[in-house]
């Protein structure tokens, strides 16, 4: 898998050119440090400390491609075999372009600039979108052969990157970078191209024909998966920067977990829109929770910790054969995810309802590899689509050490009730006063031996709990010493 990074394109230089203006214009404004995303026009917004004038656009795609790949990897998305910039592939795009005009499907214009003619490749182009849209209005100057002909090669303009060629100075198109980059590690033949949908015309449809014309081929790509966008829930409208009517992925992950977004996207088809909204979450969650809690308590069964008999085993070992059966077949239908996670969601309904059952009856006879299978599968499904069960859906922030300290806190006030509870006389009125205390601390023994368990056991994570006359109080310890250290 690769992924080609634009690093130059019309928005990129024009944004650079933007922050390289406003510092000349205002050079006593201290611009604040980057990153850029985090700015606001007012005070230069991709903003630099020193040296302003020199921001090029390459610098600058770089520092919003880092924070791409960050909010990736917070996501859990994998990260493809190889990386490729299209600024670091000049040469072998120039070399591409020479190709095309070789094979008669491209021209060069007085101007310098480089145009793939679409009529060379006659009635093939628009084999991906069916019918492809009419060609826009052109400027009239343009020094196009037809309106619908693209740019492979831009002749170089004031204020912005270049680089030599045939042709003279300039820059790559945006259509040729993807064709090239994809090339150079596949070859003529392409399994599978991914983008959003918006990108299937014209991109792709122009990727095709470039690729065909380059390689001589009567098909580059096998299967082009073109994904939906995210709407604004009730507005019927894309949620993007420019209509400013998004949320970051960092602010979004302050309230909830990565995996109740991956859930939330597959609980839609990936070519379809979905509509984020705080219900669709909330949903999301619940299913999460529900699906943790289910394998929890099959684990406990499993262990013999959740009281109850025997389950329906060949009703469980039927269900689970069908859910396996249905998952695979939905994936393999242009990645239902939607139906797969119905069919496992539906799995887990029909375990708890045959553990509910067990709870009711009487000890007896267990069953122990039916559901052992089940939750292994159950888990499989959500890793393969990455999804954690183990991390409870905790959002970022629950496990600091403010949060432990708090937990700490109650765990051992809760320990200090019990163990004051097991020490109390409370003689009632007409009962001998030292038989009465002796039997009610036998009574309650396993409580004194219960806290002085969990003690034993906290110290092993680094907890020491020291009981005091009315009172319990904890340190931490230091690892290195195994000494307490004070609270922090």
């Amino acid at each position: 898998m690769v992924m080609g990074i634009t690093d130059v394109d019309d928005k990129i230089i024009r944004r650079a050119n933007e922050i390289r203006n406003l510092c000349l214009v205002s050079p006593r404004v201290r611009c604040p440090p980057w990153p850029p995303w985090k700015r606001s026009a007012r005070s230069c917004d991709a903003g630099v400390a020193v040296g302003a004038m020199s921001v090029s656009p390459a610098s600058l795609a770089r520092l919003y491609e880092e924070d791409f790949k960050q909010d990736m990897a917070a996501l859990k998305v994998l990260p493809p075999t190889a990386y490729l910039r299209v600024t670091e592939h000049v040469p072998q795009i120039v070399a591409f372009i020479e190709r095309l005009i070789a094979n008669g499907h491209a021209y060069c214009t007085a101007k310098g600039n480089v145009y793939f003619d679409l009529q060379s490749r006659g009635d093939r182009y628009g084999k991906l979108v069916g019918v492809a849209p009419g060609p826009v209005g052109e400027p009239v100057d343009s020094d196009k052969r037809h309106t619908s002909d693209f740019a492979l090669w831009k002749a170089a303009k004031p204020q912005e990157p270049f680089w030599g060629s045939p042709w003279g100075d300039g820059r790559p198109g945006w259509h040729i970078e993807c064709s090239t980059i994809a090339s150079l590690v596949f070859g003529s033949q392409l399994d599978i191209h991914s983008g959003g949908v918006d990108l299937a015309f014209p991109h792709h449809e122009n990727e095709i024909a470039q690729c065909e014309a380059f390689h001589q081929c009567p098909q580059w790509g096998n299967y082009f998966l073109h994904s939906g966008h995210l709407h604004v829930k009730g507005g019927g409208e894309k949620m993007s920067k420019s209509l400013k009517n998004y949320v970051t992925i960092k602010d979004f992950l302050r309230s909830t977990s990565p995996d109740v977004f991956r859930l939330f996207c597959l609980r839609s088809s990936y070519r379809s829109a979905i509509d984020y909204s705080e219900g669709a979450l909330l949903e999301a969650r619940s299913l999460l929770r529900a699906t943790a809690a289910f394998v929890e308590d099959a684990r406990a069964y499993l262990r013999g910790q959740l009281a109850g008999g025997p389950i329906q085993e060949d009703v469980l070992w039927e269900r689970l054969g069908r859910t396996k059966a249905a998952v695979q077949a939905a994936l393999a239908d242009d990645f239902d995810t939607v139906r797969a996670v119905d069919a496992v969601m539906d799995l887990v309904h029909h375990g708890n309802r045959q553990l509910k059952a067990a709870s009711e009856e009487p000890r007896g006879p267990r069953s122990p590899a039916v559901l052992g299978a089940i939750v292994a599968f159950v888990e499989q499904f959500f890793e393969t689509v990455g999804i954690s069960l183990a991390e409870r859906q905790c959002v970022p922030g629950a496990g600091s050490p403010a949060a432990l300290h708090s937990l700490v806190e109650e765990l051992v006030r809760f320990r200090l009730k019990v163990r004051q509870f097991a020490l109390a006389s409370g003689e009632a009125p007409g009962e001998a006063p030292g038989e009465a205390r002796r039997q009610r601390l036998l009574e309650r023994q396993p409580l004194l031996e219960a806290c002085d368990a969990l003690r034993r056991d906290l110290a092993v994570h680094g907890i020491s709990i020291k009981d005091r006359s009315g009172s319990s109080t904890w340190e931490l310890l230091d690892p290195r010493t195994e000494d307490p250290k004070p609270r922090s």
